[in-house]
C-alpha cells in the first residue's frame, strides 16, 4: 500500500541525506486536509543525530524524495519546522480498495504479537451479588481488548477470578441466613431484594431445614450462575473460571509463603508476617499473614498469580476498578518478590458508570437497593447497545450512560448510527443482486471512477484502520475503535446520501460496488474487535425521509436492537 512505499522512500531518503532513519517510523494523517494526505517528522525526529538543522535536512530529504518519482505522489512540501507533508492523487484510495478486499477479515490484523500467551482477568467481581453497571464496562472493555490483543497475534486467555472464599462470602452467608430464616440482617449485612428473593426461591426448591453451609453453597452457585447469564446477554465468555477456594485446596497459597520465606522476603512484626515490598518498589511492606492466622488478599493473589505464570502465560493484564488503584504497586511488588517478573502483572483501572434519564441520575436498582446492575442495563437495552455504548470512552474515566440517549432508535444514537451504515452498505450488494447486476471480479474492474470527494475521504479513512487497530492494541484502548467506526460510518453515510451505485454507467457502478465492499469489510473488522454485531438490515428513522428500500440500497425495516 502506499503508506508502506512513503515509509520506504522516507528510509531511503534518510539514508541518501547521510541520517538514518528509526525503524519505528510512521506517517500521520494531517489534522487539516490542506496540509496533505500523509505527513512526516523524519526530519525533526534525525535532526540532533545526524547533526543537522532540521528544516535543512527537511529540504534535503524532499529533494531525494521527488527525485524518486513516487507513485501517486502529486507533489511534496515542506511545513512548519521540518515537518514532510505528502499530497497524493486520488489514484492512491484505488490500492485501498484492492487491498482490503484481499485481505478481507484479515485487514487490520498483525503479527506484531505473535507468540505472546496473554492472560486477561477482568471484572471478577466478588460472587456476593449481581454484576453492576460499570462491572459492564469493564467486561465489554476487557473482551474488546483480547479481541485487539487477538488481532495483532497474540494468544490471549480470558479469565474470571472467583472470590469464593473469606469475610465477604461470609458475609453473604450470614445475611442469606438471615433472610431465609426471617431474622434480622447482621451489621453491614447484603441488603437489596436479591437475597430477598434468593432465600425465597431455595426456600421453595429445598425447604425450611438447609444448614447453613449448604445454603450459602447453594446461593453462591445461584449468583454465579446469574453472573454467568447477564454475561451471555452481553456477548461474553470466559475461557477459565478460577476458583480462589483452589489455592487454599491444592495448598498453593501455603508453597508461596514457604518459598518467600525461604528467600528472605518476609518478616515477622507486632504478631503479622509482613512481605517486603518496599525493597521491589512498594511504598511500604504490606502484611501476608494477619495476627490472627489468615492470609490477607495480597498473599492469596501472589499464589493466584504465580498460579499464571506456570500456565505458561507470558504476560499477565488485570482490570480492576478505579478504587483498587492503591493496590497495583503491591500486587506487582509482591508478584516480583515470588516470580522475579517486573511490573506483572499489567493493571488496567476502570472508572465507574452514572446513569441517566430524562436528566436525572438513576440511582436505585430493582435487583440491589443501592446500586444499578449491568441486569437493569440490559432490560433496557440489548448487548450490542449496551458494549458499543460502553465503549465509545476510554476507560479511564468517568462515563455518563443515557437511557434516553441509547433506547433511541435514530441518527443521534451512536450505536444505532454505526449499524445502519453496515445495513446500508449491505443493502446495497442486495439491491445489486436484486436488480441482476454481477459484480465482476475486481482485477477486471477499472476503479479509476472512484474520484468523487466522499470516495476519496472514506477511503483515507479506511486505510489508516490497520493502524488504529495497532496503536488501539498497544494503547488497550478499544474506545480508539469505536470512534473510528463512528468516523468511518458518517463518511459512508455521507457517500450514501451523495452518491449513485445502481442506474450510473457500468464501469462506475462496477467501481462503487467494490468500494462498497470495501467498507463493508473494514465496518465488519472494527465491529468484530467490539464485539457488536453487524446487522445487514435495520428500521431507518432518520431525518432524511428518504426511501428505505431506493436505489442506493438503503436498509430494509427490520426489529431494531432496542427492547421493546
Amino acid at each position: 500500500m502506499i503508506r508502506e512505499d512513503l515509509i520506504s522512500a522516507l528510509h531511503r531518503a534518510a539514508a541518501a541525506c547521510g541520517a538514518a532513519a528509526p525503524d519505528d517510523l510512521a506517517l500521520d494523517v494531517p489534522r487539516q486536509r490542506e496540509h496533505g494526505d500523509w505527513s512526516s517528522n523524519l526530519a525533526m525526529r534525525v535532526a540532533k543525530e545526524a547533526g543537522r538543522n532540521p528544516r535543512e535536512l527537511a529540504t534535503e530529504l524532499v529533494g531525494a524524495l521527488e527525485a524518486m518519482d513516487l507513485a501517486h505522489v502529486e507533489r511534496i512540501e515542506l511545513a512548519g519546522p521540518g515537518f514532510i507533508n505528502f499530497h497524493l492523487a486520488p489514484t492512491w484510495v484505488h490500492d485501498v480498495v484492492r487491498d482490503v478486499v484481499e485481505r478481507g477479515a484479515g485487514y487490520g490484523a498483525g503479527a506484531d504479537l505473535a507468540g505472546r500467551r496473554i492472560n486477561l482477568e477482568f471484572v471478577s467481581a466478588n460472587p456476593t451479588g449481581p454484576l453492576h453497571a460499570g462491572g459492564g464496562r469493564w467486561i465489554a472493555a476487557g473482551d474488546a481488548i483480547a479481541n485487539l490483543l487477538a488481532i495483532r497475534g497474540a494468544e490471549v486467555s480470558r479469565e474470571y477470578y472467583l472470590n469464593d472464599t473469606g469475610n465477604q462470602l461470609n458475609l453473604l452467608k450470614a445475611s442469606l441466613a438471615a433472610r431465609y430464616r426471617g431474622e434480622p440482617l447482621p451489621d453491614d449485612g447484603y441488603v437489596g431484594d436479591y437475597v430477598v428473593e434468593l432465600a425465597r426461591e431455595l426456600r421453595d426448591a429445598h425447604g425450611g431445614d438447609l444448614a447453613d453451609d449448604d445454603l450459602c453453597e447453594l446461593g453462591l452457585q445461584r449468583i454465579i450462575d446469574g453472573i454467568r447469564s447477564d454475561l451471555e446477554r452481553i456477548g461474553v465468555q470466559f475461557d477459565t473460571w478460577f476458583s480462589e477456594r483452589t489455592l487454599h485446596e491444592r495448598g498453593d497459597v501455603a508453597a508461596v509463603l514457604t518459598l518467600l520465606r525461604e528467600g528472605g522476603e518476609t518478616y515477622e512484626h507486632e504478631g503479622a508476617e509482613w512481605l517486603r515490598t518496599e525493597q521491589h518498589g512498594d511504598t511500604r511492606d504490606r502484611v501476608l499473614v494477619r495476627s490472627d492466622g489468615t492470609t490477607t488478599y495480597l498473599c492469596n493473589d501472589l499464589a493466584y498469580h504465580r498460579d499464571k505464570f506456570a500456565r505458561g502465560f507470558t504476560h499477565l493484564i488485570n482490570i480492576w476498578g478505579s478504587d483498587h488503584h492503591g493496590q497495583v504497586k503491591s500486587l506487582q511488588a509482591g508478584v516480583e518478590a515470588v516470580t522475579g517478573q517486573v511490573d506483572e502483572p499489567e493493571i488496567i483501572l476502570g472508572q465507574l458508570v452514572r446513569l441517566v434519564r430524562g436528566g436525572e441520575e438513576v440511582r436505585l436498582s430493582k435487583r440491589a437497593g443501592n446500586v444499578v446492575t449491568l441486569a437493569d442495563i440490559l432490560d433496557e437495552v440489548d448487548g450490542d447497545v449496551a458494549r458499543m455504548t460502553f465503549l465509545l470512552q476510554s476507560l479511564d474515566t468517568k462515563q455518563t450512560f443515557d437511557l434516553d440517549v441509547v433506547t433511541s432508535q435514530a441518527m443521534d444514537n451512536p450505536v444505532y448510527y454505526v449499524q445502519m451504515a453496515h445495513a446500508r452498505i449491505a443493502s446495497i450488494a442486495r439491491k445489486a443482486t436484486d436488480a441482476g447486476v454481477d459484480r465482476r471480479p475486481i482485477a477486471e474492474v477499472d476503479l479509476g471512477p472512484l474520484r468523487h470527494a466522499r470516495e476519496v475521504e472514506t477511503l483515507r479513512k479506511l486505510a489508516v484502520f490497520p493502524d488504529v487497530v495497532a496503536d488501539a492494541a498497544a494503547e488497550r484502548a478499544p474506545h480508539k475503535i469505536a470512534h473510528w467506526a463512528l468516523e468511518f460510518s458518517g463518511l459512508f453515510h455521507g457517500f450514501y446520501h451523495d452518491c449513485r451505485v445502481l442506474g450510473e454507467d457500468d464501469d462506475v457502478t462496477q467501481a462503487r460496488l467494490w468500494f462498497n465492499e470495501a467498507c463493508r469489510i473494514g465496518l465488519a473488522n472494527a465491529l468484530a474487535v467490539l464485539g457488536v454485531s453487524a446487522p445487514e438490515t435495520m428500521v431507518r428513522l432518520d431525518d432524511a425521509g428518504d426511501d428505505a428500500d431506493g436505489d442506493r440500497g438503503a436498509a430494509s425495516p427490520a426489529p431494531s436492537g432496542v427492547r421493546e
